[in-house]
């Protein structure tokens, strides 16, 4: 099972601090330049003419302007991230008993690692918009899953706050969650491992805890939980923080509405968990897990007063 949820080669850019722009600087023009070539990628591989129109920009944004457009946004958003990065890891800093000047230089490195990230995330989120379109009878177009869909509202959250949460400002990382929890009723924590080509369907209720690992080309329906079956205590009973206590799902998994899997157990890869199912323990790969009895509960109208 590959995971494809980090940007390639995160670590060696943040072991190679001297390789980096130094000062102010963000690298815009090559952030800039990434993302005009997903762009170009996206519309080869959709078809889409030269001349289709802009959907999520202003009005008068033309696809020759795109790069100026995207440029002026990106120096917008990443340095106001770089004061509230900043914030964050002051506040750590000062709870750490730490130099105030640290947080300051790291904040930029942050933002920095932030927004070379933001490409790869861009076809991450390309892939989720695809497994939605391929997944879904009911999508006319690539457009309506993009606009409309829930489930790809929360990916575009989520993939933003994990990249957040593994560069060291978890709370950040849990506001923009906590964004997309409060508008599509979707709860995934942004410490969760997602692959390539997610698809949540309709969505509500869906919850996916922090140390859940999900591979690539995996469906889930609304009401789902991947979460933890049990809580670790330290010796005076305080609840223990991190450990591996959430699922792993491997790739090509279908999980249907309404089933609950608890523990640090492993979904096997092309296994389908059926709805309403509730699963403690691990499934081989290509497994069909169902209910165990199917019920018809009825009145007997001649009982009762």
């Amino acid at each position: 099972m590959t995971i494809e949820h980090d940007a390639p080669h995160a670590a060696s850019r943040a072991a190679a601090p001297a390789s980096r722009p130094q000062g102010d600087s963000l690298d815009l023009a090559a952030i800039v330049r990434q993302l005009r070539g997903a762009r170009e990628r996206w519309r080869t591989q959709q078809a889409r003419p030269r001349e289709f129109p802009m959907r999520l920009g202003p009005p008068d944004l033309r696809q020759e302007s795109e790069d100026y457009f995207v440029g002026h946004t990106l120096d917008a958003a990443l340095h106001a991230l770089v004061a509230q990065v900043r914030l964050e890891l002051r506040y750590n800093a000062r709870a750490a008993a730490g130099s105030a000047q640290a947080p300051d230089e790291r904040a930029l490195a942050v933002v920095r690692e932030f927004g070379a990230a933001l490409p790869h995330i861009r076809e991450l989120l390309d892939s989720d918009v695809l497994a939605a379109w391929r997944g879904d009878p009911a999508a006319r177009s690539v457009d309506e899953v993009l606009l409309c869909y829930p489930g790809l509202h929360a990916m575009i959250h989520h993939r933003i706050a994990h990249q957040l949460h593994r560069l060291g400002v978890p709370l950040l990382a849990r506001i923009v969650a906590e964004l997309a929890h409060g508008e599509t009723g979707i709860d995934i924590h942004p410490g969760a491992r997602i692959g390539s080509h997610f698809f949540i369907d309709h969505g509500t209720g869906v919850v996916i805890g922090e140390t859940a690992v999900i591979g690539s080309n995996v469906r889930v329906y609304q009401a789902v939980t991947l979460g933890a079956k049990r809580f670790e205590t330290d010796a005076d009973g305080a609840l223990a923080k991190g450990g591996a206590r959430h699922p792993i799902v491997e790739d090509d998994v279908v999980i249907y509405a309404g089933a609950t899997v608890l523990g640090r157990v492993t979904i096997g890869r092309g296994a389908t968990i059926g709805g309403n199912v509730w699963l403690t323990r691990s499934v081989p790969p290509g497994s069909r897990i169902a209910q165990a009895v199917a019920r018809d509960d009825h009145v007997d109208p001649g009982v009762g007063g």
